[in-house]
């Protein structure tokens, strides 16, 4: 039993899951804005085009009322969220590699040590002199 918690708080206070659990409340608290500017602000702009509050737009079919105004604020909502996460991760990844150095790309050729004719980097014998090379 003690192994099952060590190897618990071992696994909860790890870093990654403490930036997870901030990264959740942070991105609940930023969805609270992000659909008060939908609501608040976008969807009455869109409204002066429908002469009407954006939210409210609904459309009655056999007796049944399809919200499709809140359905189309909802897809707002998410296609802010979802462009403000690829920025939040595109400008991390570019903070993380700011001070690396890109990889070096491995050469494609290398020399034969006996004839020193150029050759595929993969080349076991060299097709100039027949030698057979070290990896």
């Amino acid at each position: 039993m003690r192994n099952f918690l060590k190897e618990f708080k071992d696994f909860a206070l790890k870093g990654n899951v403490l930036n997870l659990a901030v990264g959740v409340i942070i991105g609940a608290a930023f969805q609270g804005v992000v659909s008060s500017l939908t609501e608040n602000i976008l969807s009455p702009i869109i409204g002066l085009f429908t002469r009407q509050n954006f939210d409210s737009l609904v459309l009655e079919v056999l007796g049944i009322t399809l919200k499709y105004g809140a359905f189309i604020t909802s897809i707002i909502n998410f296609i802010i969220m979802a462009f403000v996460v690829f920025l939040i991760v595109r400008i991390m990844n570019q903070i993380l590699t700011l001070g690396q150095e890109p990889p070096k790309a491995l050469p494609a050729k290398k020399q034969c040590a006996y004839c020193f004719s150029e050759i595929d980097i993969k080349a076991t014998r060299c097709p100039a002199c027949t030698s057979k090379l070290e990896n």
